[in-house]
């Protein structure tokens, strides 16, 4: 009888002798293909979650399989350690956030590697480190060079829970992502990066993204949010001065009888300063900013709006048409400024139902007449035009061409392309972050730090509360400073970066983590980048998928790395639920890896996270689950162990002529070789994980019958504990080991199948939609359900007949037929 599988001592011995033998390390050699896999790297918030988990054992049976397969690859791991969690973590507890920081860190360190986490250790990165922030401010210096940072008073989301700036992308339902509260606007001056410059290229180069999920491809898109339309001038009536609105639908220009700004729009100040209007504009303003920005464009939500006694001059037909700001208005699209056609425009049609102004149909439907008096809402589709002078009955596609063309006759106008994307604010006030590089001199301005006195370093002598902006505004000896430039008193910048920015570009120092004359080498990226495969949350599709695409294209065009975008292939791995929910400590439903890891072993939550799911689908969480893998791996245990002095002792080759229970067992090895390599190819980590369950099964069900054929058994158990490698590294290497081998199981080859001994019996497969055969398909004869069903989705002659009808069921006769029903 085998010995008990004790996970323990097991997992202990390995990890220290992987971390002895250093057999993870990785370098450079261009005689090897290279594989980079990443995750994305973590806050240090202490403690491991299943969703850590998740994403790093992903990722690790990835870069084990790749690396069975002859690559060189590139697994390393940091650590995201600036950041407000940190500061207020430490502002409860009464430590500074550089002690919890690291402490965290140490603690997590110790976590990832109970998990057998195949890390290179020597590429470890924390971005709160001089070491890596040094090269964060450099590469600051260097947009600042090109034009890409720039300062200005602007409008900016204010979160006053945690009382700093927020970038747009930060505010999500009108709320600070970090912390919930409700975001408010203020003036301030603050740091931006003109990611507005590569607006363009962030949009036409998610076709080269492939390998991205659509569905993040699609949210870049909307976030980039291009519109074709014109810029039109409306003048400002008894003044020189004009107001520019961004329309996609200049043809309507007839039909504009009001005018809207946005509350927060920079003119509202200047139009109702010192007359009738100021105080109730001031009100209303100050009313609309503590409303959340997805409640203030609700389609649902009555339209609000306040009249500023100004009158702007509509330039197509000279009419004086009234001002009014309007809570539905943002700046964040267009210039902030709407001219309002409510005939023809559903907002702006309750608007002027509830304010009693005009209504003037300038489209026509084709065999209609509209009238205003009659319209019990707008009408937005096509038609041609009426009411608009010498564009009367010019068709509404061809209108927009045509008025355009008219405005810039008249100089009152232009075609432009608009979009969503504004330039990202980087500028942060408080104190755990990045120190920005910069000095304010009364003689010479704005005076960047001289590349040889980086890093400015952060400094620890500061107290934190939490209140009052940052600490480093108060720190004397770190304000005060003098000019690079005339060595005169100067004044150093107090804000720091957006952690943002330590993440757009981490994925770069892995390649070269210790060089110190540069944020990296161009040999070592080359050789590396682009990461192959990324994996991480969906939940950052916007912010940090799309900072790192804008840096790695400034970099690219420095000439600092050869590609133009970062992440070549993007998995989004989906929540870890329990009960139906996401786990999280204030629902009181959270499973500590530590303790399954202490009473199962970390292989067994490797294999259970991974079995249990599709790595793109949610995941609920389940104890029998967890039982359940752990009772599968005592089982390979067991075969094993009471195996291995057979297959020890075995040299001989498997004869040609062998029985038919022989036979069937190498076709089911080489049929499971088959199937787990495509599947981890795939990412059906879960299929994957099946088929060595059966091959296990098969494998007792052989050891029970007389007359076992020792080569056949040696094949088969030798395969198995291969395949099983990137899943489960600890008790493989144990296995590996006790059957006479002596290199680590992590450096043999992936085990490779023999297309012949694969091939099974052959049927024909029956595919019908919606009861009518519509293809016959030759597969295997012990196709699984699974299989039937994906082989019969992925017919050709099927998706055709389904077309636009969605698939409402699939029935399944196993080995005969499919049928498919859609509506």
């Amino acid at each position: 009888m085998a010995e008990r599988y004790n996970h323990k001592e097991i997992e202990n011995k390995w990890q220290k002798r992987w971390e002895d033998q250093d057999i993870y390390r990785t370098f450079e050699d261009p005689s090897k293909p290279e594989k980079y896999i990443l995750e994305m790297f973590p806050y240090p918030s202490g403690e491991l979650h299943m969703g850590h988990v998740r994403n790093y054992s992903i990722g690790d049976v990835v870069a084990r399989y790749n690396r069975m397969n002859g690559y060189n690859v590139l697994h390393p791991i940091g650590y995201d350690a600036f950041g407000l969690p940190a500061e207020n973590a430490a502002i409860a507890r009464g430590i500074h956030p550089k002690e919890w920081t690291y402490s965290n860190i140490d603690s997590m360190r110790v976590q990832l590697k109970q998990l057998g986490l195949s890390y290179d250790w020597d590429r470890e990165i924390t971005t709160a480190s001089p070491d890596y922030y040094k090269w964060g401010q450099w590469l600051f210096l260097k947009f600042y060079e090109r034009g890409l940072a720039y300062r200005k008073k602007a409008n900016v989301n204010w979160c006053p829970g945690c009382e700093t700036v927020l970038a747009n992308e930060q505010v999500e339902a009108g709320m600070c992502w970090r912390c919930g509260t409700v975001a408010e606007i203020r003036e301030l001056e603050q740091w931006f990066f003109k990611i507005t410059d590569y607006t363009e290229r962030l949009l036409d180069d998610l076709k080269l993204l492939d390998g991205w999920p659509e569905r993040v491809r699609i949210m870049q898109r909307n976030w980039i949010g291009r519109s074709e339309g014109a810029l039109v001038d409306f003048q400002i009536r008894g003044s020189d001065k004009k107001i520019t609105v961004f329309t996609t639908r200049p043809d309507t220009l007839f039909g504009a009888t009001f005018f809207l700004l946005a509350p927060e729009h920079p003119m509202v100040n200047e139009l109702i300063k010192g007359t009738e209007y100021e105080a109730g504009a001031v009100e209303f303003r100050q009313k609309v900013a503590g409303e959340t920005e997805i409640d203030r464009i609700s389609a649902e939500k009555e339209k609000n709006g306040f009249f500023t006694g100004v009158y702007v001059i509509n330039p197509v037909n000279g009419e004086e048409i009234p001002v009014y700001l309007a809570d539905y208005i943002m700046m964040g699209y267009g210039t902030g400024a709407v001219m309002a056609v409510p005939a023809h425009d559903q907002r702006d049609f309750e608007f002027a139902m509830k304010y009693g102004l005009p209504i003037r149909a300038v489209i026509q439907p084709s065999g209609e007449m509209l009238n205003p008096d009659m319209m019990a809402q707008a009408y937005e589709g096509e038609g041609v035009m009426v009411n608009s002078g010498p564009f009367d009955g010019t068709p509404q596609t061809e209108g927009v061409k045509r008025v355009t063309e008219y405005l810039e006759e008249k100089g009152v106008g232009e075609a432009a392309v608009n979009y969503r994307l504004r330039d990202w604010l980087i500028s942060r006030q408080r104190y755990w972050g990045n120190p920005i590089p910069v000095v304010y001199c009364e003689t010479c301005g704005i005076v960047p730090v001289k590349e040889e006195d980086l890093p400015v370093i952060l400094p620890e002598d500061v107290g934190i509360t939490g209140f009052g902006g940052s600490p480093l505004a108060k720190h004397e000896s770190f304000v005060k400073t003098v000019c690079p430039i005339c060595d005169e008193p100067a004044r150093r910048e107090t804000d720091t970066m957006d952690t943002f920015v330590d993440s757009s570009w981490y994925f770069l120092r892995y390649c070269s983590p210790r060089e110190d004359k540069l944020p990296f080498t161009k040999e070592a990226v080359d050789y590396w980048m682009p990461v192959d495969q990324y994996i991480g949350g969906i939940e950052h599709a916007v912010l940090h998928l799309l900072y790192s695409r804008f840096f790695t294209k400034v970099l690219y065009d420095m000439g600092m790395v050869s590609s133009v975008e970062p992440f070549k292939n993007l998995l989004t791995q989906g929540m870890v639920l329990k009960d139906g929910v996401t786990m999280s400590k204030s629902k009181g439903n959270v499973v500590s890896p530590v303790s399954i890891i202490d009473m199962y072993g970390a292989d067994t939550a490797r294999l259970f996270i991974l079995f249990a799911s599709p790595p793109e689908k949610e995941l609920e969480w389940s104890d029998r689950g967890v039982e359940g893998s752990y009772r599968f791996l005592n089982r390979v245990w067991r075969l094993v162990e009471d195996n291995k002095q057979l297959v020890a002792g075995t040299t001989a080759a498997i004869p040609g002529e062998l029985g038919s229970a022989e036979r069937d067992l190498r076709y089911i090895v080489h049929k499971t070789i088959k199937r787990v390599t495509g599947d981890i190819a795939r990412f059906s980590f879960n299929t994957a994980i099946s088929a060595t369950m059966e091959l296990v099964n098969a494998m007792y069900k052989y050891g029970e019958g007389a007359g076992r054929n020792p080569a056949v058994i040696k094949e088969a158990i030798e395969n198995l504990v291969l395949l099983l490698a990137p899943f489960a590294p600890h008790l493989t290497e144990e296995l590996w080991e006790g059957l006479g081998k002596e290199k680590s199981i992590h450096l043999h080859a992936w085990p490779k199948y023999d297309p012949e001994l694969a091939k099974a019996e052959e049927v024909t497969l029956v595919v019908q939609v919606n009861g009518k055969v519509r293809d016959k398909i030759t597969v295997a004869a012990d196709i699984s359900e699974e299989d039937m069903r994906r082989t019969a989705l992925a017919s050709e002659k099927v998706i055709a007949n389904i077309g636009d009808k969605h698939v409402r069921n699939i029935f399944v006769v196993p080995g005969k037929l499919v049928n498919i029903v859609a509506k």
